[in-house]
């Protein structure tokens, strides 16, 4: 996608604003595609001439203002690029923050960190009751997943034995006299 001069972008908006042109003529006239122009335009009548100049570096929004602008959205009669002007953000936003919202709750919109989590070093203190409680859980966990064995083996033992009593032997088996 091009990036084209906030200057160019007005020059276009201001012959489309005077009436001189159409789309299609500004479109032919500066060899842009005319829904660009629109766009363009649209933007200008939404949010100013402000809205024409690109921003640089990513903008973080708090939870509360995502869920002020879901609820703006939800309670008044407009489209998302609407609301997405009186806010000054991208309308695809307010979409993915509703959807989310709506999916998984208030937590979806809280920033968090992305990426690796950073490694942190212990104390010789701390590893040794790390080790000291590790070694304990392993041996309760180890415990739990025996008893868990021993339960599904007798489970198993005893559906064998019922299917024994209704169904019989799998093979005739003769039996040497």
């Amino acid at each position: 996608m091009t990036k084209y001069d906030p200057i160019f972008k007005a020059e276009v908006i201001n012959d489309y604003i005077q009436g001189k042109y159409s789309y299609n003529d500004l479109a032919e006239k500066y060899s842009l595609p005319d829904r660009e122009i629109r766009h363009w335009i649209k933007r200008y009548q939404l949010s100013g001439i402000d809205s024409l100049i690109r921003r640089k570096g990513k903008r973080n929004f708090t939870a509360e203002f995502k869920l002020s602008v879901i609820d703006y959205y939800q309670t008044h009669d407009e489209s998302t690029a609407e609301v997405a002007a009186k806010y000054d953000i991208l309308p695809s936003q307010i979409s993915i923050w509703r959807t989310s919202f709506n999916r998984d709750g208030i937590q979806s919109l809280k920033p968090h960190r992305k990426g690796r989590k950073p490694l942190k070093k212990k104390s010789k203190k701390q590893v040794r009751k790390l080790v000291d409680k590790n070694e304990v859980e392993r041996l309760r966990e180890e415990l739990a997943q025996k008893n868990k064995e021993l339960y599904d083996t007798k489970l198993e033992r005893d559906i064998l034995k019922k299917s024994m009593t209704l169904f019989g032997p799998s093979k005739d088996v003769k039996k040497h006299k």
